[in-house]
């Protein structure tokens, strides 16, 4: 969507990309300087926010969105009690979230969970999990071999 059409999405949806644009700015980003916020809307409405945070040796880096999903485990959601979840960076399309952070989604979101992707401009795209990692690896497949 341009930012025209921003418009059209659901009023929770903004206030969830604003949030975003919020938490964006508590980014912890010494190396990369590349902020990225989240925020993820729980089944009783409350918003849950996530940055990303890094750290020195890479790997214990951690994106806005798992931030945003562990804190609401944290904060006691249960898995797949969401109902969407927005996420935007200062970038020339509107950013989608990792490989990593979508396996993550689809375990914790499930593969229905509105993803709104934004950027600064406004541009927004809006997909569900499912749609990012099709084909994705799942507790499900885990049982099939233990039966």
């Amino acid at each position: 969507m341009s930012g025209t059409e921003e418009q059209l999405i659901k009023p929770e949806w903004r206030q969830l990309m604003n949030a975003a644009r919020e938490a964006r700015e508590r980014a912890y980003v010494p190396y990369s300087h590349f902020q990225v916020g989240a925020a993820l809307l729980d089944a009783n409405g409350h918003i849950h926010y996530g940055c990303n945070v890094e750290n020195a040796a890479y790997g214990p880096t951690n994106c806005a969105e798992r931030t945003a999903l562990f804190r609401a485990i944290a904060d006691g959601c249960g898995p797949q009690s969401f109902r969407a979840i927005a996420v935007i960076g200062d970038t020339a399309a509107p950013i989608t979230p990792c490989g990593v952070c979508r396996q993550v989604l689809i375990e914790l979101g499930g593969p229905a969970l509105p993803v709104i992707m934004g950027n600064l401009n406004g541009d927004i795209v809006v997909k569900t999990v499912g749609e990012l990692l099709p084909g994705a690896f799942t507790s499900s497949d885990l049982n099939e071999n233990t039966n």
